[in-house]
Parts: structure tokens; sequence; C-alpha cells
């Protein structure tokens, strides 16, 4: 049952995403982006249980979100690790600084890299500490690329966020994405440490468990060519002066995804058939 839940969010998923930002006119509404928000930390949280049982899920989603809106809330007040910059409140209620939906987005994003890092490394029932390092190295490479791709779209265009100093990535500052992997590379390798430390009995799970978050990360990046496929251009100016091209923001977004996330997405499926077919 719980299989096909998943496949049912995945689904779900993809319509909000993909469908909806191909084409804006016909399906757009408020409503629509905290359901895009929440599918992927719900499909974490179910996907998660069956692996590493609810405590080890419960665990990895309360160091995700603790380090984060820690850290986001620092870089508000601060400039540090990120850069200027404060949320506006396009994004409903805040924690703090901070809206409540952006600790959702790390996690369901965080965990979908996890996974995907844990299949190319092949370390799914090791417990050494070189793959309790290596583990959280490459998820937080995978999920840095997924914010490569996000966020001068929400924050140039939408200014669900605004960088006070602008930025050369399309009003986006370079030491944001530095910011971003030591953000996250602190909660995964928390998570990797207490999965070492006190590992739950590995539990079986079906093939399609792992294939399940190939396509839902491949999904995530195919949201980027649906947006710059549906996208109506304008002329953006960030706090900075700098004058931008929405369909520029947007087509970059698609090429860059298609080259990081999909690559992330596709190599990690041809792995899993080809070990399967090894196994065979």
């Amino acid at each position: 049952m719980g299989d096909w839940i998943l496949w049912l969010l995945i689904a779900a998923y993809a319509f909000v995403t993909i469908v909806v930002d191909a084409f804006p006119k016909t399906f757009s509404s408020p409503v629509l982006l905290p359901i895009e928000t929440l599918i992927p930390p719900l499909f974490a949280l179910i996907h998660g249980a069956k692996r590493y049982g609810v405590q080890g899920i419960v665990v990895f989603m309360v160091l995700c979100l603790g380090v984060s809106n820690l850290m986001e809330n620092i870089g508000v007040m601060t400039g540090f690790p990120f850069g200027r910059y404060y949320y506006t409140d396009v994004l409903g209620p805040k924690l703090f600084l901070v809206p409540l939906l952006i600790g959702p987005a790390y996690f369901g994003t965080a965990y979908v890299s996890w996974v995907l890092a844990t299949v190319l490394l092949d370390t799914d029932r090791r417990r050494d500490a070189l793959a309790a390092v290596a583990v959280p190295v490459v998820a937080t490479f995978i999920m840095v690329g997924w914010d490569v791709c996000l966020d001068p779209w929400p924050s140039t265009i939408a200014r669900h966020w605004v960088w006070q100093d602008g930025g050369p990535y399309f009003g986006v500052p370079f030491v944001n994405y530095l910011g971003w992997y030591l953000t996250v590379f602190l909660f995964l390798m928390a998570f990797s440490l207490y999965r070492a430390a006190w590992p739950e009995p590995a539990r079986d799970v079906p093939r399609s468990y792992w294939y399940q978050a190939c396509v839902l990360f491949a999904v995530m990046g195919l949201d980027y060519p649906a947006a710059y496929f549906g996208v109506e251009n304008k002329t953006v100016t960030d706090p900075a002066g700098r004058v931008w091209q929405t369909a520029d923001i947007l087509g970059t977004a698609a090429i860059v995804s298609l080259f990081t996330m999909l690559f992330v997405a596709v190599t990690s499926a041809a792995v899993l058939l080809l070990r399967q077919r090894r196994d065979e």
C-alpha cells in the first residue's frame, strides 16, 4: 500500500510542478505553492520510514529542520554564511525570521539527495568511517545543485526573499552556494554520525523503493524546462540595480537542471539497473 502512495505523491508532484509551470495561465493558483512545497517532505517521511524506521527518519527531519532554521536565522541577522538577505511575506508565517515553508523544502530535497548519494556510492549497508563522510559530501553536492537551479527564480523574479546586494548569478551572490553547502553538510553529517553510532536494523525494501527517489528528483529537475516553456518574458531589477530578463533566468535554470539534476537522477537509475543485472 505504501508503495502506491509514494508513486501517487510523485505523480501529484509532477502535476503541480511540471504541468502547472508549463501552463501557468491555465493552472495558476495560490494554493499550489504550499502543496508543491509539502509533497517532497511527505514523501520523505513515508519513504524514509520504510528503510530507516520511524525513529530514523524523525531524527533526520529534526536535524534538518533545526540546523537549517538556525543557520537561516543567523544568515538573515548577520549575512553569514549566505550573504545579506531577508524574507518577504510572500511565503506566509515565519519561525523567527524564516518562513515555515523553508524547512520542509530543505527536508524533502535533502532526503532525496541523501538516498541518491547512497545509491551512487553503494553505501546502504556500510557503517565505516569513509562511507559515513562520503555520503554527506556527495549528497550535499546533489542538493546544492538543486539550489543552483532554484534560487534566482523565487528571489530575483518572485521576491520570496531579497538579496540586498544582488549578485552575479541573476542577482544571487556567489557566497550563497558556499553557505548552502556548509548548512546542508552540517545536518547530513550529523545524521550520518547518528547512523554510524546507532544503526537501526537494515530493512528489506522492494527495488522500486530506490527508483522512486530517482524519479522524484528527475521530476524536480524537469520543472525548470517546464517553467522556461511557460515563462512570460519580463524585465526584472535586483536590489543592486542590475536588470535581468525572466526568460534568461529560467532558460539558464533549464539548461543547468538538465546537466546537474537530471544527470544525477539518470545516473542513479542506471547504477541501480546495472547493479540489478549484475546480481541476477
